[in-house]
């Protein structure tokens, strides 16, 4: 069983166009592709209703922190229920997040990320005492294609890479502080996720951040301010001399001058700040995918899929290519790695694992010491098929 460094576990396929891969995928008949996709269905169903049920949980979790919620609360929490309320979401949500194969990001992370500023992004200054609670999540380590112009080459669009993070989600709840806007909210927590983050403009999505104008534009301004300051300064002896043999009235237009200069100044700077602003208002308008419970819809949906595709990709392997004796976790582990790249040229760490732990749930493999054989597919439908029927145990013989 291969270890990787460089793949990450989230097999980036939908389970719609997996199944079409593998229903046409070699020597598969007709018939067997029918009851194949059959399978995909229940196993969806399956997973559908038990991620159903955990977003009840998590909604249930989350509402006295939703900073949209419209319903009236029935029960007030005491301080101390709330905090312990706080500590199982900020569980959970960590749970969530395991389950859709994302990565949570330490603190060292965070800090080399806010040290750096890119062409196409802000340098902000980070406060994290700002922060109460606080955890960010990243999926996708990748690279990511950026455009620019720089005058040293005419001005020409060329292209670079830069490391990025296809998935960036951010849950939050923070303190009052001096850093932040007079009505921000302090008591809810905040949920965002994000796409195609640069790595180092990580920063600008952190609540409470200042803006630090670049160097370039700092020096400037600040070489303008003082060139101009050294010659309205020689202006004004100048016309001090002057005063004193033809009258005060002379220094009207150095004083006017000076006030002009620092107006121009001013203004100057603040177009610049109010440029870099735009810029960060546009990257957050355009690279945000939701906020708040829509996070959650959204990472249960990724979840569910992910859960159906370790499973489908599990099972099929070990019912179509594994010897009659069957595979060990490690065989099969290697092959679903290796035919994943050959049908689709998609390189993941498939997680093992947690796959064979839904498929012996499900009662579709059974299990000879290590090794794992797949239960015939008309006998996994019928054991979906019988877990499905058994949600719900009310029938009407047990009332009468």
């Amino acid at each position: 069983m291969a270890e990787y460094k460089d793949r990450e576990h989230y097999i980036p396929v939908r389970r719609h166009d997996l199944v079409n891969l593998l229903c046409t995928d070699r020597g598969l008949s007709r018939d067997a592709a029918g009851q194949f996709r059959q399978l995909s269905e229940l196993l969806l169903a399956t997973f559908h209703f038990e991620y159903h049920t955990l977003l009840e949980e998590l909604k249930n979790e989350y509402s006295p922190f939703d900073p949209d919620e419209c319903t009236k609360p029935m029960v007030s929490l005491t301080p101390p229920q709330r905090a312990d309320k706080l500590n199982r979401l900020f569980e959970r949500f960590a749970w969530l997040m395991e389950r859709a194969n994302f990565k949570r990001l330490d603190r060292r992370e965070i800090i080399e990320a806010t040290k750096a500023v890119s062409d196409w992004g802000l340098n902000m200054d980070v406060d994290f005492s700002v922060f109460e609670r606080f955890d960010l999540y990243a999926r996708g380590d990748t690279q990511g294609t950026r455009y620019r112009r720089r005058w040293r080459n005419w001005w020409r669009l060329e292209s670079i890479q830069l490391p990025v993070y296809q998935r960036l989600v951010l849950i939050v709840k923070l303190k009052p502080s001096k850093r932040l806007p007079g009505g921000v909210d302090t008591d809810d927590v905040f949920l965002k996720i994000f796409k195609d983050i640069p790595k180092i403009d990580l920063e600008m999505l952190l609540p409470g951040a200042r803006m630090r104008m670049p160097g370039i534009a700092r020096l400037k301004l600040g070489g303008s301010l003082l060139s101009g300051l050294a010659w309205i300064s020689f202006s004004i002896v100048r016309q001090i001399l002057a005063a004193a043999v033809l009258g005060w009235y002379f220094m009207w237009g150095p004083l006017l001058a000076v006030f002009g200069y620092g107006y121009r100044q001013y203004y100057g700077y603040q177009s610049t700040k109010t440029a870099h602003s735009l810029r960060l208002t546009q990257s957050l308008y355009y690279q945000n995918l939701g906020n708040n419970q829509g996070v959650l819809f959204h990472l249960l949906d990724e979840a569910e899929e992910q859960e159906c595709r370790e499973a489908l990709l599990a099972y099929y392997c070990l019912w179509r290519y594994a010897p009659p004796q069957g595979w060990t976790m490690s065989d099969l582990d290697d092959y679903v790695e290796m035919d994943l790249e050959r049908l689709a040229n998609i390189k993941v760490d498939f997680e093992i694992d947690d796959a064979m732990a839904k498929l012996e749930r499900l009662k579709l493999v059974t299990k000879n010491g290590d090794r794992y054989v797949a239960v015939p597919i008309d006998k996994a439908l019928e054991s979906l098929d019988y877990t499905w029927d058994n949600y719900f145990k009310y029938n009407k013989e047990a009332t009468v």
